[in-house]
């Protein structure tokens, strides 16, 4: 006679309140992620950073965060990963500190790594003690939907919150607001956040967590080149020494006992579809937040508040999809709702490729709520199905495969799509160039946008009129061309992934009670 199934424990006020500390400090780092694009010109003319230097103010903490998440995920589900939490707000916040205050372009850099170790010790902390804490199937899907909203609301609400603050303070306000959140979080976790570890973690294997750094690192890196500067071969050899470290770093994990990803979880289709889909989700919505601020404050001239504001209807279809996720979810397939979810966004892409010169507003808010609300339903399923899958003491390790897999999607957008547009805009704009304009003014053009609008400021007013018109229909082309490709991809993925889950049980956490070996509320 079979014993009978332990029945969920239901989430009580304790774990409500829990949850609202743990979803907090995802809310500031993902708001983190975009913040800094309004803050570059102030930043710029206060510090004077190289070409070089500002690249890496901006692309460091994505290195960091993608290349440590998985790593920082097991060493939660070693050392417990409330504690890693804490340790990692501590990082947080003194790492925001420097960044305020930096007087340098090089301290301004060092933070900002700081800032993304940080961030992967925070990030799987939060997810893998949802995972834990809400052992009762609905209310885990529930409270994984809010911390989506947090996640993809956040990536929307950072340009409102930068203009915001560069209204009325210095370019260190956009770090500093980190400070006292993570304050609280020290302050709410202890009473509130139990704590949770893998009492049998075996042997942690150092040359797998060197092969996992140095395989995301190169990658990331050859990614965000080919972003900046398209395909050529330097990008494609570091992209091809990540895909060759990767594969070493998979077969060393097979022949381990006790690997620091645990592959058979690829083995299981509800698991891999999921990491796909959070893939293609945030390849979307980095792709659009890469363009747009450019699009509204260089094609069309509004400030960065204003830009930001436009990009609240993406915040708030964000906000919207993850939180009906769940209800939805009661009533329909999570393989329906993730492709659809996707299929949602695709269609918001097609309905912004209609963006011209004029800048009509509700083409813009309608086209970004209807890509933030299909990513945030995509999201919401795909990471209950993540972490749903991953068995208890291994919630840790899935959460951070779940959020390397964001920052993968959000650097494959950018490299892409960002690649994409600039082919064509430099071809564009050299084509329509006059064939008498001076070589520097011809390579500064052809190189961004941003740096086409600086040259043109110093031009004579009927010279910069030309140029103007010149650069910005060739963005706007560039841009709605890249909109039509993300549209394809999401459409196809969402597809793909309705019809391998559509018939395929997807599992839930929470069918067992947690080991008690592995909790403690101390």
């Amino acid at each position: 006679m079979s014993a009978p199934v332990p029945v969920p424990q239901r989430a009580g006020a304790r774990q409500w309140a829990a949850l609202a500390a743990l979803t907090v400090p995802v809310l500031l780092m993902s708001i983190d992620l975009t913040v800094l694009a309004v803050a570059i010109p102030e930043l710029s003319e206060d510090l004077a950073p190289t070409g070089t230097q500002l690249l890496w103010i901006v692309d460091i903490y994505g290195f960091f965060l993608a290349a440590l998440l998985v790593l920082m995920g097991n060493i939660g589900d070693r050392i417990g990963r409330r504690r890693l939490l804490l340790i990692g707000a501590v990082a947080f916040g003194a790492a925001s500190m420097l960044a305020a205050f930096a007087w340098s372009p090089e301290v301004l850099i060092a933070a900002r790594a700081l800032l993304g170790i940080g961030g992967a010790t925070l990030m799987p902390s939060t997810l893998a003690l949802i995972r834990n804490i809400f052992t009762d199937p609905a209310q885990r899907r529930r409270a994984v939907s809010v911390w989506v909203a947090a996640f993809a609301g956040g990536a929307g609400l950072g340009p409102v919150v930068g203009g915001f603050l560069l209204e009325h303070f210095w370019w260190g306000s956009v770090f500093l607001i980190n400070v006292p959140v993570m304050i609280a979080l020290l302050i709410a976790a202890p009473p509130l956040v139990p704590e949770f570890r893998n009492p049998a973690p075996g042997r942690f294997d150092l040359l797998s967590a060197g092969l996992l750094m140095a395989a995301m690192l190169t990658g990331v890196y050859g990614l965000k080149g080919a972003a900046e500067h398209g395909w050529g071969i330097t990008p494609a050899l570091w992209v091809t020494a990540s895909l060759a470290l990767a594969v070493v770093f998979v077969l060393r994990q097979r022949r381990l006992s006790d690997p620091l990803i645990d592959i058979a979880l690829f083995r299981s289709l509800p698991f891999s579809t999921a990491v796909i889909a959070n893939v293609a989700g945030v390849f979307a919505l980095t792709a659009l937040l890469y363009y747009l601020p450019q699009y509204l404050q260089l094609v069309l001239g509004h400030s960065p508040l204003t830009a930001g504001l436009w990009a609240l209807p993406i915040a708030a279809g964000a906000i919207l999809g993850s939180l009906i996720a769940a209800t939805l979810a009661r009533v329909i397939g999570a393989g329906w709702l993730i492709g659809g979810g996707l299929i949602l966004a695709a269609g918001g892409y097609l309905t912004l490729t209609a963006l011209g010169l004029d800048g009509i507003a509700w083409i813009a808010f309608t086209g970004g709520a209807l890509v933030g609300a299909g990513i945030g339903i995509a999201d919401t399923l795909s990471n209950d199905v993540i972490v749903g899958t991953a068995p208890p003491e291994k919630a840790g390790a899935a959460a951070g495969i779940s959020e390397t897999a964001y920052e993968l999607g959000g650097a494959l957008g950018t490299a892409t799509l960002g690649a994409l547009g600039t082919s064509i805009y430099r071809t564009q704009v050299t084509d329509a160039l006059p064939a008498d304009t001076p070589p520097d003014i011809a390579d500064a053009v052809t190189e961004t946008l941003g740096a086409a609008v600086a040259t043109a400021q110093q031009l004579p007013e009927d010279r910069a009129a030309m140029l103007l018109d010149l650069v910005r229909p060739a963005f706007t082309d560039a841009m709605t061309t890249a909109f039509t490709t993300a549209a394809i991809v999401l459409a196809t993925i969402g597809t793909l992934a309705a019809t391998a889950l559509a018939r395929h049980h997807t599992p839930t956490t929470g069918t067992e009670a947690p080991d008690e070996a592995t909790r403690s509320d101390l």
